[in-house]
């Protein structure tokens, strides 16, 4: 089949309202769109008729592939399995709300063209309520920021565009969709971030409330992990271990001071225990990082994966 040039990825869980005014506004988008693009919806397994919306567009328009999933796996799976099938050469998601304006898209691509790998869009009129989405949402996006380095207002907005070579790369697990521009980052990509439109949802109900907040500050402590230490576990878990094991190196020399030159009794003194904790811990946690490394050693080796990532190549005065 012949590849097409852009590819738009919608996780789909019981949007059947949503879905046909969706897939209207995109032709419409698109409609002076010079490259051939195909429309790849997720049904994430909905329980209402979002299937069978979904089914007919299919037969009206070849454009619309389908993918059906045997029960909910969360929108982090949709995304993964969009972006293993998809045959664009950019790949553009959104949500299937109608909150995300398709005639964004545009937009995006423009921006792609200039020669960025990712491109987020950030939601500047956003309409939500401000306690339960905006405000966490600031905070959160305050948050992730200042710990991956990648500084963007609005990770959570599923309106981004991405270089399929680039968002190919990035395998997904958890819940780690949101942060696909910090986990994209190690590759070297430019990210640029630009203003979208956000609109009042219509039908149906938000999938997400105040609880998410919190696997999002979990997840953060996962992809701060990969990206700074995921290729050398040693030097985080030895650090700890190093650090545990002086402290309680100092604090049982310190007693073995008191009891053989002071000569006094040092059995009933919490500080011992301590002290035996804090060395058997570092000693733990060194072997952890040791065990981490030959994890990690198997896992590149065994699969040919590179611990770089190329732009590309000037061979002969060509470029690969």
């Amino acid at each position: 089949m012949k590849k097409m040039q852009l590819s738009v990825i919608i996780p789909v869980f019981n949007e059947e309202g949503n879905i046909e005014p969706l897939y209207r506004e995109i032709k419409e988008a698109l409609e002076g769109f010079g490259g051939g693009y195909e429309i790849l919806a997720i049904d994430d397994g909905s329980s209402d008729d979002s299937f069978t919306v979904l089914k007919r567009l299919h037969e009206e328009d070849p454009r619309v592939r389908v993918i059906r999933f045997r029960r909910n796996f969360g929108q982090t799976a949709a995304f993964a399995a969009g972006f293993d099938l998809a045959q664009g050469e950019v790949i553009v998601t959104m949500d299937a709300d109608l909150q995300n304006d398709p005639a964004d898209i545009p937009l995006l691509l423009s921006t792609i063209e200039e020669g960025y790998d990712v491109v987020s869009g950030w939601r500047v009129g956003r309409k939500d309520p401000f306690l339960t989405r905006r405000l966490p949402s600031m905070v959160a996006n305050w948050l992730i920021s200042q710990t991956t380095g990648v500084r963007l207002h609005d990770y959570g907005c599923s309106l981004k565009a991405y270089r399929s070579e680039v968002i190919k790369e990035v395998h997904l697990y958890g819940e780690l969709h949101r942060f696909i521009p910090a986990l994209t980052s190690w590759m070297g990509v430019r990210v640029a971030e630009v203003p979208v439109q956000h609109h009042a949802r219509r039908f149906g109900e938000s999938k997400y409330g105040l609880a998410r907040t919190i696997r999002v500050l979990l997840d953060l402590l996962t992809v701060r992990f990969l990206l700074s230490y995921s290729t050398r576990p040693i030097q985080i878990f030895g650090l700890l271990g190093l650090l545990s094991f002086v402290i309680g190196g100092v604090l049982l020399a310190y007693l073995g001071y008191v009891r053989l030159v002071l000569q006094q009794p040092i059995a009933d003194r919490p500080l011992i225990l301590l002290a035996i904790l804090l060395t058997m811990v570092g000693v733990q946690l060194v072997t952890m990082g040791l065990l981490g490394e030959l994890v990690v050693r198997t896992y590149h080796e065994s699969q040919g994966k590179p611990i770089y990532a190329l732009r590309e190549i000037l061979n002969g005065g060509e470029s690969l």
